[in-house]
């Protein structure tokens, strides 16, 4: 963030293009790209979790890191390859959210990491790992999107909406907790 603050001088960057800005306001047969980029995404990592070797791995990485580095898996190599995932996605977001706008902010997602946790929670991920699903994510990210969306909507304040949100993930977390 600092490197990017310094490159702009913390002013943003406008005028992309209109080809790049499809990216993020046209519509493939009715529907927004972005709706098919997400779409596809999900699929993809519904595939990737659930029917290959290293979704079983991420999970028993994610469930037990020891339990898994004692049945001879490569952990760092599984979570390096996590961590490059997740980079990835956030990138692609990165790109959609500038094409939307026209305009690459040098503070734009700030504050996206409190809604990121919550929809992970709220989807039914579990914070000590080895549990959680990319649909119960896709999920969690709905319902964060419609509490922002309202909330803004009927011009809740945002000290109030980021109080709704943390005590939203606490409540999930709780939650999570008593189930188990």
């Amino acid at each position: 963030r600092g490197l990017t603050m310094l490159w702009t001088g913390g002013f943003p960057i406008t005028g992309l293009g209109d080809t790049f800005g499809h990216l993020g306001t046209g519509a493939l047969l009715g529907m927004p790209l972005p709706v098919w980029i997400m779409t596809a995404l999900t699929g993809l990592f519904v595939i990737v979790t659930t029917r290959t070797r290293f979704g079983r791995h991420l999970y028993a990485v994610g469930g037990n890191e020891r339990a898994a580095r004692l049945t001879g898996l490569n952990v760092p190599r599984i979570k390096l390859a996590v961590y490059t995932l997740g980079g990835a996605l956030a990138g692609v977001a990165g790109l959609i959210v500038t094409a939307r706008l026209d305009s690459a902010q040098p503070n734009a997602g700030l504050g996206y990491e409190l809604d990121s946790i919550a929809a992970v929670v709220i989807g039914g991920t579990s914070l000590s790992g080895g549990r959680g699903s990319v649909l119960g994510t896709v999920l969690g990210c709905l319902i964060i999107g419609v509490l922002n969306n309202g909330m803004i909507l009927t011009a809740v304040p945002t000290f109030y909406q980021m109080l709704a949100k943390g005590t939203l993930l606490i409540l999930a977390v709780l939650l999570a907790e008593y189930r188990l």
